[in-house]
């Protein structure tokens, strides 16, 4: 199974996620952590230097681009898994996986301040990594 990771360009745990999900038979895309943590506020700088707003800036090469890149790999996964902490595209990634019936999955960070009723579209919200590996090696995609 293809699976996407989902998750915030600061959170140090998403190669050690996708290691362990690897190790349990899936091929994992996380390639995208590559850009390092501060990439989506460099592009921002960037686009604003040159006298951008957001929508100016999402229609320019860099963004799309970049928005190409990581739909590209959303389409050709199975499912896909937010890890928390994560932002808006986060969710946003999960929702176009979830709405195209493919199988996702919410790794949790410990308790968090805000609950949220919509993870109920996804398949599963898990606590800890090893529980989140057990399930998705139990579950045929």
């Amino acid at each position: 199974m293809i699976l996407y990771l989902i998750g915030s360009l600061r959170n140090p745990r998403i190669p050690e996620i996708a290691q362990a999900l690897r190790k349990a038979g899936h091929e994992v895309f996380d390639d995208w952590f590559a850009a390092g943590p501060f990439a989506d506020d460099a592009w921002k700088e960037y686009e604003q230097s040159r006298g951008h707003d957001l929508i100016t800036a999402l229609d320019g090469y860099a963004a799309q681009h970049v928005y190409r890149f990581d739909k590209y790999h959303l389409d050709r996964s199975d499912g896909g898994v937010l890890v928390l902490p994560a932002g808006r595209s986060g969710h946003l990634e999960m929702g176009y996986l979830a709405g195209q019936g493919k199988s996702t999955y919410v790794l949790l960070d410990g308790d968090p301040d805000r609950w949220d009723v919509m993870y109920g579209f996804t398949c599963g919200v898990f606590a800890t990594l090893d529980e989140l590996v057990r399930h998705v090696q139990e579950v045929p995609f």
